[in-house]
């Protein structure tokens, strides 16, 4: 199988890691904690999502992403939830940029995800792995996953799992 690996932070992990697990072509979803270089070198929550080039393009695994977390918005948890799309190697930069930079057209206002460096990933605590499909009618879930997984069935039914 030909995988191919992105690390995708913006809202919390938990949401971030039931929206790529319900897509046709991951077939990884990690969820805890990644670092950047620089700056940007603190922990916040996102995924590495490992997928199937064949079955999923990057550039719709971005598009999910910018349109399932707030990526418009600089809001005061952004230290924990940084809008970010993490890349392995240089090449995956520039097309992550070019993607993000077509995608910007569709959006009422400008998107303000980073590209930034995969540095270091932590893994959450077992307990907190595949929240969703071990929690679906907590509260949590109901006010905050749903909704994300509502968009997908509507916008990207095609590309889904459900």
């Amino acid at each position: 199988m030909n995988n191919s690996q992105i690390g995708l932070g913006g809202g919390c992990h938990w949401c971030t890691e039931a929206v790529f697990q319900s897509l046709k072509g991951v077939t990884l979803v990690k969820q805890g904690y990644i670092s950047s270089i620089g700056k940007n070198n603190s922990f916040s929550e996102a995924v590495i999502v490992s997928y199937n080039p064949e079955i999923i393009h990057l550039k719709d695994l971005i598009e999910i992403h910018l349109h399932t977390h707030k990526s418009t918005s600089n809001h005061s948890f952004r230290k924990k939830y940084r809008s970010a799309v993490y890349y392995i190697d240089e090449h995956q930069k520039e097309v992550i940029e070019i993607f993000i930079d077509e995608l910007n057209k569709g959006f009422e206002n400008e998107i303000i995800t980073k590209v930034l460096k995969l540095n270091k990933f932590k893994s959450s605590r077992n307990e907190l792995l595949d929240y969703y499909k071990k929690n679906p009618e907590k509260p949590f879930c109901k006010r905050y996953i749903n909704p994300k997984l509502d968009l997908l069935r509507k916008k990207y039914i095609k590309k889904t799992n459900l």
